[in-house]
């Protein structure tokens, strides 16, 4: 029978959990030797189009990602959410599973963000009521979470090693949008070769 190394104190004839102040190693809180590729559960109403393989085939016709990667600790293919596509803490970037149905209904605020992927990747848009349809297959979807999303959290990576403290992503939405938008122009023909033409 195992027994214990030390009983823990006892008040109120309560057993009571000892203090455990040391948090459990994850790449949230420690440095990683190089960026951990994680996928979670995508949730109810979404689904992950991309795969582990698509992640390492992606970042490896970035330009400088050996230096893009320092201080990375996870990219996570993260639960859907409904209010965005992905989003950046210190060390990790995360990449939101895509809608089951694959069409997306934006704002008007949200196309006119998206206008220039949308256009890129040749994706149909209808006006309906106030909002705006975007006919996304799953090549396109696939394309949009690796060069709008993922790039632009990078971006915001980016943003953060590359300011004088390192701690903060101080240049904000528009630095980000910017990185996004100029990688996609870099390496669209090496994105083309590697993943396949889009249908369009």
């Amino acid at each position: 029978m195992n027994q214990r190394k030390s009983s823990p104190k006892v008040i109120g004839g309560k057993v009571q959990r000892k203090n455990n102040w040391s948090r459990t190693p994850s790449y949230y809180n420690s440095e990683q030797p190089s960026p951990v590729i994680d996928r979670k559960r995508p949730g109810p109403g979404f689904r992950h189009l991309l795969k582990q393989k698509d992640i390492l085939e992606f970042i490896a016709i970035l330009p400088h990602w050996p230096e893009l990667c320092r201080g990375l600790n996870a990219i996570v293919l993260a639960p859907g959410d409904w209010t965005r596509f992905g989003y950046h803490v210190r060390g990790v970037v995360h990449i939101c599973a895509w809608d089951k149905d694959l069409w997306i209904t934006l704002s008007p605020e949200g196309y006119e963000q998206e206008q220039f992927f949308l256009k890129k990747l040749g994706v149909p848009c209808e006006k309906c009521d106030e909002e705006f349809v975007c006919k996304f297959t799953e090549a396109t979807a696939r394309a949009h979470q690796l060069l709008a999303t993922l790039l632009h959290e990078l971006g915001h990576h980016h943003d953060r090693i590359t300011t004088r403290s390192q701690s903060s992503a101080s240049r904000g939405e528009s630095y980000a949008e910017e990185y996004a938008k100029t990688y996609t122009e870099q390496i669209w023909t090496r994105y083309l070769d590697t993943f396949g033409f889009l249908g369009v």
